[in-house]
């Protein structure tokens, strides 16, 4: 079976794990081109992941236009989208979109209606979906989860984009997103959210417009709750992303979506199991996509479940802004 030719748009901190999966999977795929608006960093990945082999490029139509690809991971910036998914699409070129998919409900929907209209094969950058623990619980007779809770804490200044709301949409936009879309992925489609966000902490920070800290409630139709807790003000040098919830036969705290502790609660006796993983998330989600383009069947986490997440995380934030609950 020939390898697929594959080709990495935006050459920054989150190419560098990507390629490391391609060099991983070995003869499955092969890295054909590296593009990038600074041509020194698509040289740098084309050198060190695939000898120079790789060509580079500075600009995407230029790339699209001059390799045969089979697939694209695409890790720009939120605010580096133009139409780079749309022309991939039109071409038949599978796509692998680091999240956000963008940064408005109205361009994430452009890229899920060409994906679809082309009939590609499409993956979202929520990695953690492909957790161990996480496909554990997913196998277990739980009963409804009433009760979601999650944080995501850490203390950095990231890069100055990442700072800018107008490029990157604020934490729970460009970040936190993570841990809405394990909220929906385990509890399905929202109702209604309410947000609370200040920036608390960076105020003389020059450039800093996101928030700092920020709380979230979201409704579903079985009358369960989610809840979202965020801060880039916690500890340095620590992220820490875990999450709880309660079901009618099942309490769970996930560390992360690899290691996990589950109560069983539905019998007299509570008993628990622990599941610790090392599992590669990034390479599950791309031996996921892989198998979708040689099967023809679905991936776990096609552009739509990326524009579904991106819409929760939007209204979230216009909740913030607005000081309302905002219907979905």
């Amino acid at each position: 079976m020939k390898p697929l030719r594959t080709a990495i748009l935006g050459c920054g901190g989150f190419a560098q794990r990507h390629a490391q999966v391609l060099k991983q999977l070995g003869s499955e795929v092969e890295l054909v081109a590296c593009c990038d608006r600074n041509a020194w960093k698509a040289q740098a990945l084309s050198g060190q992941y695939s000898a120079g082999r790789a060509q580079v490029f500075t600009h995407p139509t230029e790339m699209l236009d001059s390799t045969d690809l089979d697939i694209l991971i695409v890790c720009l910036p939120p605010y580096g989208h133009t139409d780079e998914v749309e022309q991939a699409a039109r071409r038949g070129i599978h796509l692998l979109v680091e999240k956000p998919i963008a940064l408005t409900q109205e361009k994430a929907w452009q890229m899920v209606e060409a994906s679809e209209q082309a009939g590609i094969q499409t993956q979202a950058g929520f990695m953690y979906r492909f957790g161990e623990a996480l496909e554990y619980l997913q196998g277990l007779d739980t009963g409804p989860i009433g009760l979601f809770s999650a944080r995501y804490f850490c203390n950095a200044l990231h890069a100055p984009w990442w700072r800018d709301k107008v490029k990157s949409g604020g934490q729970l936009v460009e970040q936190v997103i993570h841990m809405f879309d394990l909220m929906r992925y385990l509890m399905g489609e929202p109702r209604t959210v309410y947000a609370k966000q200040a920036n608390l902490f960076h105020q003389n920070t020059p450039g800093y417009t996101i928030e700092d800290v920020s709380a979230t409630i979201v409704t579903f139709a079985n009358g369960g709750l989610g809840v979202v807790y965020a801060s880039n003000g916690a500890i340095p040098g620590q992220w820490i992303k875990d999450f709880k919830l309660v079901a009618q036969n099942l309490t769970a705290e996930f560390g992360d979506t690899n290691q996990a502790r589950f109560f069983f609660t539905a019998g007299p006796e509570v008993t628990t199991h622990t599941l610790q993983s090392g599992r590669d998330l990034y390479l599950a989600q791309m031996q996921d996509l892989i198998r979708a383009i040689r099967t023809g069947g679905p991936t776990r986490t096609p552009l739509r479940e990326g524009a579904k997440s991106l819409e929760l995380v939007l209204a979230a934030r216009t909740s913030a802004e607005s000081g309302t609950e905002v219907r979905l």
